[in-house]
């Protein structure tokens, strides 16, 4: 439901869908019965899609897609899931019920999955059935304190007018990055042909810190003994023992951020090393699966070193969900749910920017 949050209030969604019942309970937790729809989406039918939507939002799944997954890209298992929603629109637009707008969400390795031809593939889709499209990228960091570069792309139908305002020249920084103008420069005859350069608008600048986002009494994840915060220390490499030391020379209150991960050492050899940054924003968060480790924060306030797995509500904030959101009561289960999810001020600031002035017209 953090898409459904960040488009807002004045939104009123038809239908929603995922597969996993863990999630679909907590979606119907927080947004009651009646939309959702857990199934396989290969397994749905255009008639559990009621109405004309003037938006269908897809953030299909993306391990195959990712630089950590198989590579086995839009014709993987998991992200290759994008060919039954899009079968799924097919037959909207046979019934004459087409949305107006349709928005895809994926990581950036979309990009350059398979030489760039699966980014390829979408948009030759998009234009096959009638659509212009564009994309950017946006890093979450802009809106919460979270790296967390997503790839958005926007089709519009080619009967629907996009505002003039709307439309730029050429790339703009930093919503379209070198990766995606090479995916671009890539693009057959016929997409390049119905591309949209988005002109974005300049989020405000951000007045949130990491640290302003930290418990000091979290739920279910206890502080670190001594002796464990020991042991994560002397998992550090020199420059990241350096980054500590520094945090406790400066004499302020500072929280930075830890992941695991496997390093080889001066003689060749495996080792995990726990790497840390400090510099006012989280790691990407991701979903504890398929062997990525969970984040860690340390709290650094002179002498004092405290570390401890980061909470589930922290987690919750730093993908922009308020205090009110109601989780699952199990950690890895609101871990997954959140890692998983899109940025709900990113959301907004699409459905703001682009996505309503559109509709408008």
């Amino acid at each position: 439901g953090m898409a459904r949050a960040g488009l807002g209030e004045d939104w009123r969604c038809l239908f929603a869908n995922d597969f996993d019942f863990k999630k679909s309970r907590t979606y119907r937790q927080n947004w009651g019965e009646g939309q959702i729809k857990t199934e396989d989406v290969r397994k749905l039918k255009a008639s559990d899609l009621p109405e004309v939507a003037d938006l269908v939002w897809g953030s299909f799944p993306c391990q195959d897609l990712s630089l950590a997954g198989g590579g086995a890209g839009l014709k993987g298992d998991r992200s290759g899931t994008f060919w039954p929603f899009w079968d799924l629109m097919k037959k909207l637009m046979k019934e004459d019920r087409a949305a107006k707008v349709i928005v895809l969400e994926n990581v950036c390795g979309t990009l350059n999955s398979h030489g760039g031809k699966d980014f390829a593939t979408i948009c030759r889709v998009f234009a096959s059935k009638g659509y212009r499209c564009g994309a950017v990228v946006v890093d979450a960091a802009l809106f919460v304190p979270q790296s967390r570069p997503r790839l958005f792309i926007i089709g519009v139908r080619d009967d629907v007018i996009i505002p003039d305002n709307l439309l730029a020249d050429g790339p703009k920084i930093p919503w379209h990055t070198r990766a995606l103008k090479t995916a671009y420069g890539n693009l057959p005859a016929v997409p390049r042909n119905n591309w949209v350069w988005w002109n974005l608008r300049a989020p405000a600048q951000r007045n949130t810190r990491f640290a302003d986002f930290i418990e000091e009494e979290p739920t279910g994840v206890p502080w670190h003994s001594p002796e464990e915060t020991k042991r994560l220390l002397d998992m550090m490499s020199p420059v990241n023992m350096q980054k500590v030391l520094d945090a406790k020379a400066s004499g302020v209150k500072t929280v930075g951020a830890i992941y695991k991960r496997t390093r080889k050492d001066a003689a060749g050899f495996k080792i995990q090393r726990a790497e840390i940054r400090f510099d006012e924003i989280s790691g990407c968060l991701r979903t504890p699966a398929g062997g990525s480790s969970r984040q860690l924060i340390m709290v650094v306030e002179g002498n004092s070193v405290r570390s401890r797995l980061i909470s589930s509500r922290e987690t919750a904030r730093l993908m922009g969900l308020d205090d009110d959101y109601v989780l699952p009561a199990n950690y890895n289960e609101a871990y997954h749910l959140t890692g998983d999810g899109v940025v709900v001020p990113v959301v907004r600031h699409l459905a703001e920017n682009i996505i309503e002035p559109i509709l408008k017209c």
